[in-house]
């Protein structure tokens, strides 16, 4: 973990949020109905952070080890473009993402819970982890949420990120009457 004042200083610099999302935009559990199908369920106030973020001028991304039409519809839902399911080779899969549209390594955050985000974690400028990450991954990270996963963890980070850049006040204005 580092200071505050650095800890900014890195939000500062974010042009991409990356997101897992077992364990950070859910709870990390699976949930599967009598006919095999699964189930998930997300935080609104991760979605409506997510649709605020990206009003601010910050893309964010979904980089995912399974495939699942919940999590496509989810990603449709926030409007979403940049959606990679099945790669457990998640520092590949943002290569790939990288090389169609470039972006700094040091300008991207990463939300992370398990052994599979450490590789992508540790190349990139801002790694976080909700605190209900694995041990590794939480030791890897520069911020600890305070929220955990599917509990709200990346609304808080969506927030911290726009008190940053100096854009929060703005994005909050339509819900004050004032924009």
């Amino acid at each position: 973990m580092i200071p505050e004042e650095r800890l900014n200083s890195a939000l500062k610099r974010i042009r991409w949020l990356v997101l897992d999302v077992d364990g950070v935009l859910t709870d990390g559990k699976l949930y599967f109905d009598s006919s095999g199908n699964e189930l998930k369920t997300f935080s609104t106030l991760d979605g409506h952070g997510i649709k605020m973020l990206q009003k601010s001028g910050v893309h964010v991304v979904i980089i995912t080890g399974r495939r699942s039409s919940v999590v496509e519809r989810r990603a449709h839902e926030l409007g979403i473009s940049k959606l990679i399911q099945g790669r457990e080779d998640k520092f590949n899969a943002l290569q790939e993402l990288l090389a169609d549209e470039p972006c700094r390594l040091e300008e991207i955050a990463y939300i992370g819970d398990d052994y599979p985000d450490l590789l992508v974690m540790t190349r990139i400028g801002c790694p976080i982890a909700p605190p209900n990450a694995a041990q590794p991954v939480r030791e890897h990270a520069i911020w600890i949420t305070d929220a955990c996963g599917g509990e709200g963890a990346v609304r808080e980070v969506c927030d911290h990120i726009m008190r940053a850049q100096g854009t929060f006040d703005m994005a909050l204005a339509p819900y004050l009457g004032e924009g």
